[in-house]
């Protein structure tokens, strides 16, 4: 991007071309500060510091392997979901949910169903071999979690999907009720 100096009025050492600070001090601007137009502002430090006026935080961690039954085939891995946001169109400040893959499939078939403005993102590839290594585990963690922070944080969705609230924040959402 071209950055746009304002015109001069005095040149800089005869290289045509205003300093920044002889710039800044006719317009009244502390030098590495930013301004739009010639009214400079300083922000505060609540501001700064402050709470943003929306914020989205979503994370998934702790990956669990439960096997229900003595069957090996009965093995799945759970994934926690932790969000927290400021945002109104969820019901809950914070919330922890688990869910697992299969969760996420039916998920996005359903935002698929509902949603033909968006473009929904893919899972990451099912696995056949090794699925309970950690290293696996631990991939199909990290992918969930890009898949998730896109969905989530796409406005279309956060206003028009009746299935995403509950899938990230409600514990007793039933992929079956859909």
């Amino acid at each position: 991007m071209q950055r746009v100096e304002p015109r001069p009025t005095e040149q800089s050492q005869g290289t045509g071309y205003p300093s920044s600070a002889a710039s800044a001090s006719k317009l009244n601007i502390p030098t590495g500060f930013a301004s739009t137009g010639s009214q400079s502002h300083t922000q505060s430090f609540e501001e700064i510091y402050g709470v943003p006026e929306n914020f989205l935080e979503i994370e998934i961690t702790e990956p669990q392997t439960h096997q229900p039954t003595a069957s090996p085939s009965s093995r799945y891995t759970t994934y926690l979901i932790r969000l927290s946001t400021n945002i109104p169109a969820f019901k809950l400040r914070r919330s922890e949910v688990r869910r697992r893959y299969s969760d996420f499939e039916v998920f996005r078939d359903l935002l698929e169903r509902e949603s033909a403005r968006v473009s929904i993102p893919p899972l990451p590839g099912k696995v056949y071999m090794n699925r309970f290594d950690d290293a696996v585990i631990e991939e199909r963690r990290k992918g969930l979690e890009r898949f998730l922070k896109i969905v989530v944080g796409h406005p279309l969705l956060q206003t028009g999907s009746r299935v995403l609230g509950g899938f990230v924040q409600d514990p007793g959402w039933d992929r079956n009720a859909w």
